[in-house]
């Protein structure tokens, strides 16, 4: 890739740079490396080496943190040197491994579509210009250029999946098929048509039933089975999610259609929830655990989910003179709060004021609390008690609350590209 590149970026008069990712799991990583910068020195070639710490994971593989942790060495790399498109040498035979293991795992159309040759994702362009030439067409270039190259030994460990059927599986199949890999190369690139066929289709069936942010229940649960799958697949992807596994789905759709669906319902996904709020499908980041903290006169407290400021100001809010007598606490809601709402004389629910405020269920109980001493003051949205409401004229204390949350605020984010 380096050579081919070298000898387009002459012809085109534009620059390149090389980025090595050390990932630090080999004892010849950093020969490697020394190899990379000798290569690039040879063809006058900027080169830009990351260092990346792989963590482990429990129940993660190895091959996928380090594939996590050198696409993000390499988006990172390419902001800082300004790079408008990164090339991955990735061959035929990878995308023909890559759609046999997907195929393993029991992937749809997108699983099966496999590698993409041009992408965009992490305001980059990814393109794998090799996607359409066999490994052994390249081995001949290289022989034929006498290219000098390094071989991890990690590939030929068959305790790596990818290895175990590239040394077990694929010599029976160049036996078996005498096009492969490009006849599975062909059929990566149907699986890929079928699956933006899929996502055609999702957005028709979205049209007046998706805002953007939520989705309409009804006209979910009103689909035949395999469009409301297909529906819930893309707008779970449209906000940068993975596709939950078909028994996954199929359990997620028959709780969010059910007719007699809780309107509590809460379904865990990924690190998300997924709700039913005023008959809109709407996914969430989950309530952040119980919290309490004492309040020392700042004009913002960080929380868990959000900022509160508390501005100075006149004639409304917390009358101050309340807050500077009593030891004053920013908490979580409580069982049995209530409130007497401002113009009003008759003390409520807090859980039902809210509720008719239209706050969705899972935020209601997370929303800021000011309590003077052991008694409710103000409900962050709802507003403050009239016993402990500011006067006309009288100095008090304003509540601004804004949530952090993203998924909470309804923004919906770019699906993410498969690496």
């Amino acid at each position: 890739m380096l050579d081919a590149a070298v000898a387009v970026a002459q012809a085109a008069c534009v620059r390149i740079v090389a980025i090595h990712v050390h990932h630090g799991l080999s004892g010849n990583a950093d020969q490697w490396s020394a190899s990379c910068a000798q290569d690039c020195a040879a063809r006058g070639v900027l080169l830009s080496i990351r260092r990346v710490a792989v963590v482990r994971r429990p129940r993660a593989s190895l091959e996928a943190q380090a594939r996590e942790a050198r696409y993000a060495a390499l988006a990172a790399a390419a902001r800082e040197l300004g790079v408008a498109a990164v090339l991955l040498a990735h061959h035929a035979d990878d995308q023909a491994e890559t759609l046999l293991l997907q195929l393993l795992r029991g992937a749809g159309p997108r699983g099966l579509a496999a590698m993409a040759p041009a992408h965009t994702g992490e305001g980059l362009l990814w393109l794998r210009p090799f996607l359409g030439f066999p490994r052994a067409d390249i081995d001949a270039c290289v022989a034929e250029r006498r290219l000098a190259f390094v071989d991890d030994e990690s590939n030929a460990q068959p305790a790596h999946r990818r290895n175990a059927l590239r040394l077990r599986v694929v010599p029976a199949l160049w036996e078996l098929a005498a096009g492969y890999p490009l006849t599975l190369v062909r059929a990566a690139a149907l699986q890929a048509e079928a699956a933006m066929l899929q996502d055609d289709l999702a957005r028709i069936d979205a049209q007046g039933a998706c805002d953007g942010h939520t989705l309409d229940r009804a006209a979910l649960a009103a689909l035949p089975a395999r469009r409301a799958r297909n529906l819930l697949r893309w707008f779970l992807r449209a906000r940068g999610l993975p596709a939950p596994s078909q028994q996954r789905l199929a359990a997620m759709l028959q709780q969010l259609c059910a007719a007699e669906a809780s309107p509590r319902l809460r379904l865990a996904h990924a690190s998300v929830e997924v709700s039913i709020h005023q008959g809109r499908i709407v996914v969430h980041d989950p309530p952040p655990p119980p919290y309490a903290l004492d309040w020392s006169g700042d004009a913002a407290v960080a929380l868990p989910h959000g900022r509160l400021a508390l501005a100075a100001t006149r004639g409304a809010g917390i009358a101050a003179r309340h807050l500077a007598n009593a030891r004053v606490s920013i908490r979580t809601g409580a069982p049995g709060e209530r409130l007497v709402p401002a113009g009003r004389v008759r003390r409520r629910a807090v859980a039902d004021l809210l509720r008719e405020a239209g706050v969705p269920h899972w935020e209601r109980s997370a929303l800021p609390r000011i309590y003077c001493g052991e008694q409710l003051a103000a409900v962050a949205i709802l507003g403050v008690d009239a016993a402990f409401a500011a006067a006309p004229g009288e100095a008090g204390i304003a509540l601004d609350w804004r949530p952090s949350s993203a998924a909470a605020a309804g923004e919906a984010k770019a699906p993410g590209p498969m690496l």
